[in-house]
């Protein structure tokens, strides 16, 4: 029913909410109008009430950017592979276009969806910039350059999910990133790991995104440390 509830977000007197999975890309026949990055992504995560106008934002690309910063990691001249071709996939490639990477793989499961991903992303690519789907499966790429590995899928959520990607296809210059937040260290990053390789858990994702959409309904700038306690303290509680 999600129609039903968008049109009453208004009406409540709300002044903004979060969207998630599976609601990022069609969400956005019922909004008013999308920012700029919203529409060059394609997905919305944050909606905006401006005047009973709902405006779709997305704050997960520059979530994730801002979770590599936290991790000391910069994508400039990596090459990056993105397991997935969700909402949440075409944001974080949006973001990496603009950061210099090498080159971008898109490894999806619906060979549809990632075409359609493929295209959309080398119309936005600013520079020549290698953008390939391949099926999705773990192949040994780049084994000896770096590679930024990111697991957008919910493969890792429950016990017993196989791994998105084999840890035989790894390099000594990989960093693994994961959207999925709990567990906060997923069989992916614990593999990895154990591997030696940097891991980026998605929780700096989910902290920083979220701060960012409150400073969009706020105009107040976000208590990172506050939210960070509390978040820690949420999935603490949870298990």
């Amino acid at each position: 029913q999600l129609q039903g509830a968008v049109s009453g977000i208004s009406a409540l007197g709300i002044q903004g909410v979060n969207v998630t999975r599976p609601h990022k890309e069609t969400i956005i026949p019922y909004l008013s109008r999308l920012t700029r990055n919203a529409q060059k992504v394609g997905a919305v995560n944050t909606v905006e009430v401006v005047r009973n106008q709902l405006v779709g934002h997305n704050t997960d690309g520059e979530g994730f950017l801002q979770s590599l910063q936290e991790a000391k990691v910069d994508p400039a001249g990596y090459h990056v592979i993105l397991l997935g071709a969700g909402g949440a996939t075409r944001a974080v490639a949006v973001s990496l276009l603009q950061k210099k990477i090498a080159t971008l793989t898109i490894m999806a499961r619906s060979s549809g969806r990632g075409n359609a991903l493929v295209n959309d992303l080398s119309l936005l690519s600013s520079h020549k910039i290698k953008i390939t789907l391949h099926p999705f499966e773990s192949k040994p790429v780049f084994l000896n350059e770096p590679v930024l590995l990111i697991n957008t899928t919910p493969l890792g959520m429950k016990a017993g999910d196989p791994l998105p990607y084999s840890p035989t296809a790894f390099g000594p210059l990989w960093v693994a990133a994961d959207l999925i937040y709990t567990p906060y260290k997923t069989p992916l990053l614990l593999a990895a790991e154990k591997m030696g390789l940097k891991i980026v858990p998605g929780l700096g994702m989910l902290l920083y995104q979220a701060a960012l959409a409150f400073e969009i309904w706020t105009k107040q700038k976000a208590p990172i440390g506050v939210m960070k306690k509390a978040l820690q303290k949420a999935l603490q509680d949870k298990k």
